[in-house]
């Protein structure tokens, strides 16, 4: 991918005073949202009509924009899909992904417009939300069903604990084993898999908890609710300055061993393999695009 998915923030479409805000944070992709915080349903066009102000007078260049459309059963969505396929928009959060029907069905649709309009197909990209206790244990469906188009996949723990029939727990154990799930199942696609939201928007030290553990769990980034929440995602789903360190020296490690025509390199008398270096070059190829994105972001 060419843009970076550490942190994905909300942004209520519809609400003027937020978006101008939005416009100013420095998240990696802004979910302008037409569907769970847009009420009443007149303002899902309302909504639209913002988002496609803000992209003519040039408040969002530069910027990822994925909004989150209305599912298949909200009577909305052919009106906010093709309202919105429109240059300098990324792709849609499609909520409520049961199965991989849903995404299929999707992208077949985005495949008609983009025909319609001229883009070329597979221009606009998919990011299911995963709600539910059945599209947790069809995440691997779900993540192949549009193999060009679904670029990460993220989990909504709100309406997942509710289908569960769970309980929000202090310490995550309600949604430990869906997270692990779901990470598991999009690295196995090839997809970037996205944490749910921080409910506790100003409890630092319980996000600062909650990233330590995502990044073991194997995600890359978090969905957002508050831009307070950023400089702490940014910094635990960026690779640290020890990680950058270590991925050069395996690398140069590895690459020693091949020009001496070792099978293998060793360091502190461990065998470096094809894990680790692999490893090593994902650490530097992100710390290479969140270089170029800073650059970027300063240059505009």
């Amino acid at each position: 991918m060419n843009h970076l998915f550490r942190s994905l923030m909300f942004v209520p479409a519809h609400n003027d005073r937020l978006m101008s805000s939005a416009a100013r944070v420095d998240a990696d992709v802004l979910l302008l949202d037409i569907e769970d915080s847009v009420q009443p349903a007149a303002n899902k066009q309302v909504a639209r009509d913002n988002i496609l102000r803000y992209l003519a007078d040039g408040r969002f260049r530069g910027r990822v924009l994925y909004p989150r459309v209305n599912d298949r059963e909200s009577g909305e969505l052919l009106r906010d899909v093709y309202q919105l396929t429109v240059e300098g928009i990324a792709g849609f959060m499609y909520p409520k992904s049961k199965k991989g029907e849903d995404i299929y069905f999707f992208g077949k649709l985005l495949e008609t417009i983009e025909y319609e309009k001229g883009f070329p197909i597979g221009t606009f990209k998919i990011i299911p939300l995963i709600e539910t206790t059945g599209a947790v244990m069809n995440i691997q469906e779900i993540c192949n069903a549009c193999p060009n188009r679904v670029t990460a996949v993220a989990f909504g723990c709100e309406d997942f604990v509710t289908d569960l029939g769970g309980k929000h727990d202090p310490e995550g154990q309600s949604i430990f084993t869906a997270r692990a799930q779901i990470a598991m199942g999009a690295k196995a696609c090839g997809v970037i898999p996205i944490d749910t939201v921080h409910i506790r928007v100003h409890d630092l030290e319980d996000l600062e908890r909650n990233l330590i553990l995502s990044k073991k769990l194997g995600f890359e980034g978090m969905l957002i609710l508050n831009p307070k929440e950023l400089p702490l995602c940014h910094r635990y789903y960026s690779p640290g300055e020890d990680e950058v360190a270590w991925a050069e020296e395996m690398l140069a490690l590895a690459e020693e061993a091949e020009r001496e025509g070792k099978g293998v390199a060793l360091k502190d008398n461990k065998f470096i393999g094809p894990p680790m270096v692999k490893m090593a070059q994902a650490i530097l190829d992100k710390h290479a695009m969140i270089g170029r994105t800073k650059t970027t972001t300063n240059h505009d």
